[in-house]
């Protein structure tokens, strides 16, 4: 202390601000959160994976088929929004686990449905439990992303897809030859996932009382109204087209590969499972490349990219028809953590409400898109159906339509990060 100081009176001795730490990427909760979406997807897409023993059992139509994923893409689809909006107004932590909780009781119906209006129930029950998970895990994929918003959102979506490409597998390996009740198997991995999110859920209590309360106005969007509009109905299309054309292959894919190829059911699962596999690995990737190069080239890509692939299919081998699709799934898949990424760089500071509504928008549109598509399958067949879905990403030159990054966002609590994420190194 110099004699400045010394003889000023205490109450005058200037006070040294704390110095800001950088926020810091916290793997280990991104990992947990991501496993725990791999949990609950591998739950999810073990019912489209059963579909043709359901189909068998209970008689259904295609249509029939449709009616149970949009029932349960739907109640996820309706909630989302909704649970993002409350919680982030009224942050509810333990939602994540008893979310989970739900999921565990869906899994029990559907193991013990015995009848067509039993089995919508049980998808119901599973959407439920899906809608309080996704925009509350999306939430602290960002909390603990320090920055790097893409790459988290990225490794927490490849999770998911992760299980979605092992549903298929755990379905014909435990499922299909075993019959409907061993559907109950998967009671441990939402036990499992219930365990892991209670970890979540301890730290995310933690970090949320570390962090500082801040003061003034509420965060800007570096767009304006007009913008935000036209920006929000673009991702809408895009979101349309991907998720019509990947729920074509996720609902159908095994009885487009039985019907052309001639395939056996457990077959065909492999083939969908290289699919999903392929999705899963382009989504990881999407995340850390938006991150660097911008989230507009990578949806670029990911649409206008995957079009000749898409054309050639319907008219392919079965050998050709395995590579062509990996490589859709592969170049598809790479936009999704591009959208969400932006869509709360559109709104800041409503990450549980963008996050809600982007999740339940692929929900909705999954749903509704396997319904129609179960409709026209009856009437045209399978076949039909992926012939003309192929021109779906040529709904791609939407993009430039998306406005051009913005100016820095304001940011305020664990949501935001003082960074514009084209600033943002890896």
């Amino acid at each position: 202390m110099n004699d400045t100081t010394a003889s000023l009176p205490a109450h005058h001795i200037p006070t040294p601000a704390p110095r800001q730490h950088p926020p810091k990427f916290v793997l280990e909760i991104v990992g947990a959160v991501a496993l725990a979406h791999l949990l609950n997807d591998l739950i999810q897409a073990v019912l489209p994976a059963i579909y043709p023993m359901l189909k068998d059992k209970y008689h259904l139509s295609f249509a029939e088929i449709g009616w149970i994923t949009l029932v349960y893409q739907v109640t996820a689809s309706l909630l989302q929004p909704w649970v993002g909006f409350y919680t982030d107004k009224r942050p509810l932590p333990y939602l994540l686990p008893l979310g989970m909780v739900v999921t565990l009781a869906g899994v029990g119906a559907l193991a013990a449905a015995g009848s067509y209006s039993a089995l919508i129930m049980a998808s119901a029950v599973i959407g439920v439990g899906s809608a309080t998970f996704h925009p509350e895990a999306s939430r602290v994929a960002r909390m603990a992303s320090g920055g790097r918003f893409g790459t988290a959102q990225s490794a927490f979506q490849v999770g998911g897809n992760t299980g979605s490409a092992l549903g298929p597998i755990v379905a014909s390996i435990v499922i299909l030859p075993f019959g409907q009740t061993a559907v109950g198997w998967l009671a441990f991995a939402a036990i499992a996932a219930i365990w892991v999110l209670f970890i979540v859920t301890r730290w995310r209590l933690r970090a949320a009382a570390a962090q500082p309360v801040a003061a003034g106005p509420s965060p800007a969007s570096p767009y304006s109204r007009r913008e935000i509009i036209r920006a929000l109905s673009v991702i809408g299309v895009l979101m349309f087209a991907k998720f019509i054309y990947i729920g074509a292959f996720t609902n159908y894919f095994t009885f487009y590969l039985i019907e052309r190829f001639d395939l056996g059911v457990r077959d065909s699962q492999f083939y969908l499972f290289c699919f999903l596999a392929a999705v899963a690995a382009g989504t990881f990737a999407g995340g850390p490349v938006g991150d660097r190069i911008g989230r507009k080239a990578v949806i670029w890509v990911s649409f206008l990219g995957v079009a000749p692939f898409a054309m050639i299919l319907p008219h392919a081998n079965l050998a050709w028809t395995a590579i062509l699709a990996v490589s859709i799934g592969l170049i598809m898949s790479s936009a999704f953590a591009a959208l969400v990424v932006y869509a709360q760089e559109l709104v800041p500071g409503r990450v549980g409400l963008v996050s809600g509504l982007m999740f339940g928008l692929m929900f909705g549109i999954s749903g509704i898109g396997a319904a129609g598509l179960g409709q026209l399958a009856d009437f045209h067949g399978i076949v039909w159906v992926f012939k003309y879905c192929a021109y779906l990403p040529l709904l791609g030159v939407a993009t430039c339509m998306l406005p051009a990054p913005g100016g820095p966002l304001v940011a305020i609590g664990p949501d935001d990060i003082h960074h514009h994420p084209s600033n943002i190194e890896d």
